[in-house]
């Protein structure tokens, strides 16, 4: 799932930052580069970080929850 989001965020990132150089070149041609390096990268470093530390603090809850609902049961018999 972390590998997705990030691959989805680096291409809406990617294509937001190609967008924000041609409307900001007015006819001059623009350093694309910037689009990788400036724009589409970061966001999927921070994306991905974020979908990481949110299912690994969900997956850690289901966990949890899933042995205390075990104890429970085992108790009741």
């Amino acid at each position: 799932m972390t590998f997705l989001v990030t691959l989805l965020s680096f291409a809406v990132g990617l294509l937001a930052g190609i967008l924000i150089l041609v409307i900001r070149s007015r006819g001059v041609h623009p350093n694309m580069t910037i689009a990788y390096r400036q724009i589409a990268l970061p966001s999927a470093i921070v994306m991905g970080s974020l979908v990481l530390i949110v299912s690994t603090a969900l997956e850690v809850r289901h966990y949890r929850q899933a042995k205390a609902l075990a104890g429970i049961a085992n108790a009741s018999r």
